[in-house]
């Protein structure tokens, strides 16, 4: 009788639980990821961090879902790009417009450091609190690159550069001992657009006056109480407090669930036909290299192999129920020549089935090189890209090593085999060599924007020289056609392929078990598109890396600094 009268009341309880009003949670402390693992580390290293593409695909469905009756987003921790913040932030107020309450909650937004994006990404919620503790660090946006051609000096450390033009300023920081004037126009415009987009969302979110907002940047950052009085924080509150309240809201019965949590339950109770007609969903993150995608063990952003992505596009344009494709972009660019083979795939495949770019936080350089064929390129106001140019070089070591004792000898057949050697500077002869290689790379780059984009070359030249656009500049320029995330992309690609708003997207490469087991029959199976763990993929080590003769970038490179979080 007691055994039965448990099970009674456990199916009673999942009954309830299954009819239960519902309060949405998000915990972004460990940000998020954008796409599925690229190998079985990264699988490990995010296995707690929600995927962007479930966290929209959840808060979209949710819109519709009766039960859900809440959204509360913890905010804080790591700290997300710009775009990213975008994004979820157009994803909160889709959300909030279908009439459910929405609360953010941050312990602080920037401990005694900046915390104006987490703040701008806070602000899109109907209610804020903050932990009685915590900051508000709504300070404004500083991009801050160093220079540390004085320091080279001083060690004996020369770098000889080429660049096209004035605008690609990778190199400056080991080339120059500050900003030239096209480095800090550029800059300075990022600046300017990046503060207007945070200033208008803040504005639209607090129902403050723009003036209002650029004046509390300069008066910030702000302890508990002060951000109460400006209006910045609806309340000062414990977590406990916080969640007493919106489960008070919601109903009695109800229960939180994560976002990502909910999507994936959907997704499963749907089970879709997965031979229908639908949308391919394919990931370009990291720096562009030759070979498969991957990670290395040693850390870094990882990388977008040119085999992988290759393979990936050529299986979704030989898939007869992939009517059309989106590829997401998220990379500050890499080898031009890996940029080059994947923009081919991009073009072959848009001669079949439409395709469309969704970038992400970066999609600069070679990340615009591999997007520009696309029909349709899809940014968020806050993307950097653009950077249509080209640089290369190599560090001089002869007078550092003259001075610690080191010599070399090189003996060699061919009057430039030893010319990328760093123990010596080009030769005239080689210099015309090295501007050689960048005039083409250039050259191919700006005639191919122009083709891709329907500009006249010239126009395409004069937003190229290696200027860094804001997604908003870029799309009044013609570089972008719309402003939007993922979402929006995904929209696009089923209207254009005449697909219902709820047809499936699938994530390709799609392999089997036994597929990713037995490796490929050859680069033309689609297996071929299986990504690895790369021993030359350093990351944060990556010039040292270049120094000991590892694979270094490439020619086609962003530099990190222009991240904004």
């Amino acid at each position: 009788m007691d055994a039965g009268k448990a099970i009674s009341e456990t199916v009673g309880k999942l009954r309830q639980r299954r009819t239960a009003p519902l309060v949405l949670e998000l915990d972004l402390t460990e940000g998020v990821i954008e796409g599925p693992p690229a190998d079985p580390l990264a699988a490990v290293l995010s296995m707690r961090k929600p995927r962007l593409s479930d966290v929209l695909a959840g808060l979209k469905r949710a819109r519709q879902d009766s039960r859900v009756k809440a959204l509360i987003v913890k905010i804080g921790g790591n700290p997300l790009g710009l775009a990213t913040v975008q994004e979820l932030r157009q994803a909160v107020v889709r959300f909030r417009a279908s009439g459910k309450l929405t609360v953010a909650f941050g312990e602080t937004f920037g401990e005694f450091g900046s915390g104006t994006v987490p703040y701008y990404l806070a602000s899109a919620f109907e209610r804020v609190y903050l932990q009685p503790s915590g900051d508000v660090g709504l300070t404004g946006i500083a991009l801050e690159q160093r220079f540390v051609k004085g320091a080279l000096t001083k060690l004996g450390v020369g770098y000889e550069m080429g660049q096209r033009h004035e605008y690609k300023t990778a190199a400056n920081t080991f080339t120059h001992d500050h900003m030239t004037e096209p480095h800090r126009e550029s800059v300075g415009r990022i600046v300017e657009s990046v503060t207007g987009q945070l200033t208008a969302g803040i504005a639209d979110g607090r129902r403050l006056d723009p003036a209002k907002v650029r004046e509390l940047f300069d008066q910030g950052p702000f302890i508990g109480a002060e951000a109460l009085q400006a209006g910045l924080v609806d309340g000062l509150a414990y977590r406990d407090e916080v969640y007493d309240e919106v489960k008070r809201a919601a109903g009695d019965e109800a229960h939180l669930l994560y976002v990502s949590r909910y999507a994936k339950g959907a997704a499963v109770r749907k089970l879709p036909n997965p031979t229908a007609d639908g949308i391919a969903l394919i990931h370009g993150m990291g720096q562009i290299r030759t070979g498969r995608s991957g990670r290395s063990p040693l850390g870094g952003s990882g990388a977008m192999g040119s085999d992988t992505i290759s393979a990936a596009l050529r299986a979704a344009r030989r898939d007869d129920h992939v009517k059309a494709v989106v590829f997401r972009v998220d990379s500050p660019g890499g080898s031009y020549v890996a940029s080059d083979t994947v923009w081919r795939e991009v073009v072959l495949t848009r001669k079949v089935k439409p395709i469309i770019v969704s970038m992400g936080d970066l999609a600069a350089s070679g990340g615009y090189f591999v997007s520009m064929a696309a029909d349709v390129i899809v940014a968020q106001p806050g993307t950097l890209t653009g950077s249509i140019g080209v640089s290369g070089g190599k560090p001089v070591l002869s007078e550092l090593l003259e001075r610690i004792g080191v010599t070399s000898e090189t003996v060699a057949e061919g009057a430039n085999a030893g010319m990328f050697s760093t123990s010596r500077g080009f030769s005239p002869e080689q210099w015309e060599r090295v501007n050689a290689w960048l005039d083409r790379i250039y050259d191919d780059f700006v005639g191919k924007v122009a083709e891709g984009r329907s500009l006249t070359r010239e126009r395409a030249h004069e937003l190229a020289r290696g200027r860094v656009w804001t997604g908003g500049d870029a799309r009044d320029n013609g570089l972008v056609d719309e402003l939007g995330g993922l979402e929006d992309a995904l929209a696009l690609a089923r209207k254009r392929a005449g697909l219902a708003d709820d047809a499936p997207v699938r994530t390709y490469p799609r392999l089997n078990p036994l597929e990713r087991l037995r490796g490929p029959d050859s680069s033309e199976d689609r297996a071929a598109a299986l990504t690895r763990v790369r021993l030359d993929a350093w990351g944060p080590l990556a010039r040292l890396s270049a120094e000991l003769g590892l694979p270094a970038g490439g020619p086609l490179s962003l530099p990190g600094w222009y991240v904004i979080r």
